[in-house]
């Protein structure tokens, strides 16, 4: 009897791209992480602290970042599993992307408008432009488990992050160019240069971030189907879509302690994640501080973005022959050791290495993290499962920071700050052992078989 064989994936299939609807909503993530490489990261962080803070000291423009990522936060995490319900019971994950898509990119665009010292003016504009991207990612994210099968959620899912980063990355390597050299773009140039026209190179990056999210919104609008509404065996058709948000949140708060599976995941993911985090938020201040020029350290950031396209995919591969789990685990065993490099690192040089490590595990480690939690919820309230799911990840970036400068504070040492990164790691990852991933899987399947598909 001859041998059965099994058949060979085309490349397409094996990076998670086989169906155009997987294509489709990969190509969301190419747009909007122009937003998070260019305003979250790279420019408009120094334009906000720069131009829009003129006339103020570093330190209070500094703080005023710091309460503007802390309302855009809070905003999300309140409104995110309400809505997260909304869509989940009236068909509308796909409505409520696009009016947050449209939020951030109107406001990623008025950017433009800025004027020299209105920092009150650009703090209420960034907060709208993240509420509307992480606001989009929530309904973005809920997507996932509608469109991808168990056995290539993993892939699907990394080949998000993987082409995030070269849609980023393109722009932000485009943005960056004309900032550097504005007189090859035809843009003003040289000496006595009036505020307004030296800020204009960054607010035309600023524009562009808002066109290209747009633009690479487009695929997913018009390929990736809306889920079909589905209502629970004791839901009535004719109640109010908010009467039932908030019944089905208080019965997902609730039943969070019935999913303990998808729970601990959430949770340990919390504890991980805020390491990571801290890593992203704190290394371009780390760098600075010891002495790495601004040019080594935006290069750098670079550097991340183009590391992570080869490597998120290869994580998807990965996670395919020994599992998502265990995926996670190398990511965090390399954040863990990037932290001890990073503690003797003295040189641009070594920077450029640490970049190369974390490009090497950080889309992969975050990327099969959500493709876990999608295996073990619902599909019919992933919504508002995804919606606490933003919440935890909200918070997986706030204790973190704060534990960097208490230590900093108490030891006077930013390489025991970096150290103390760790403790995240190994918590996450020890919470992370107690996920029965096979028993959480089962649980969200034998949910969904008691739900009725309407319409």
């Amino acid at each position: 009897m001859a041998p059965t064989t099994t058949p060979r994936r085309s490349i397409l299939e094996t990076l998670g791209l086989h169906r155009p609807e997987l294509r489709a909503w990969a190509m969301y993530d190419w747009g909007i992480s122009a937003a998070q490489t260019t305003i979250m990261t790279a420019v408009f962080p120094i334009f906000f602290v720069a131009y829009a803070g003129a006339g103020m000291d570093d330190t209070s423009a500094t703080e005023t970042w710091g309460y503007a990522n802390t309302i855009g936060a809070v905003l999300i995490a309140i409104l995110a599993p309400l809505l997260g319900a909304i869509a989940d019971y009236k068909a509308a994950k796909k409505r409520f992307l696009t009016l947050f898509m449209i939020l951030g990119v109107g406001s990623t665009m008025s950017m433009f408008f800025i004027g020299q010292g209105q920092i009150m003016f650009a703090s209420a504009l960034f907060i709208l432009t993240l509420a509307g991207a992480t606001g989009s990612m929530t309904f973005y994210e809920a997507l996932l488990p509608h469109i991808a099968r168990r056995d290539e959620i993993d892939r699907v899912s990394t080949a998000g992050y993987a082409f995030g980063y070269v849609g980023g990355g393109l722009l932000l390597a485009l943005n960056l160019l004309w900032i550097q050299q504005p007189d090859m773009f035809g843009l003003p140039s040289g000496e006595g240069l009036t505020p307004q026209q030296s800020s204009l190179p960054a607010r035309l990056a600023f524009v562009s971030v808002g066109v290209w999210w747009l633009l690479f919104s487009l695929p997913l609008l018009r390929t990736v189907p809306e889920p079909p509404r589905t209502i629970e065996a004791d839901e009535q058709l004719n109640i109010s879509a908010w009467k039932i948000a908030f019944t089905r949140l208080g019965e997902t708060l609730r039943e969070l302690r019935g999913y303990k599976q998808a729970f601990l995941m959430m949770l340990a993911f919390t504890i991980y994640n805020d390491g990571i985090q801290t890593i992203i938020k704190m290394a371009t201040v780390y760098g600075a501080e010891i002495g790495i020029g601004q040019s080594d350290l935006i290069t750098a950031i670079l550097l991340v973005q183009f590391i992570g396209i080869p490597c998120a995919f290869a994580f998807g591969a990965i996670a395919g022959r020994i599992g998502a789990k265990r995926s996670v685990f190398i990511g965090l065993t390399v954040y863990t050791g990037i932290c001890i490099f990073a503690y003797g690192m003295t040189s641009a040089r070594e920077f450029y290495l640490l970049a190369v490590l974390v490009g090497l595990v950080q889309g992969g480690t975050q990327a099969l993290s959500r493709s876990m939690f999608a295996t073990l919820i619902p599909k019919h309230k992933s919504g508002e499962f995804f919606g606490f799911f933003s919440v935890f990840e909200k918070f997986g970036g706030i204790l973190g920071p704060l534990v960097f400068a208490l230590v900093i504070r108490q030891f006077q040492s930013s390489q025991l700050a970096i150290l103390s990164v760790i403790v995240f790691f190994v918590v996450g990852g020890i919470v992370l052992t107690f996920v029965d991933v096979d028993a959480g899987q089962r649980q969200a399947r034998d949910a969904e078989a008691g739900v009725r598909t309407v319409g």
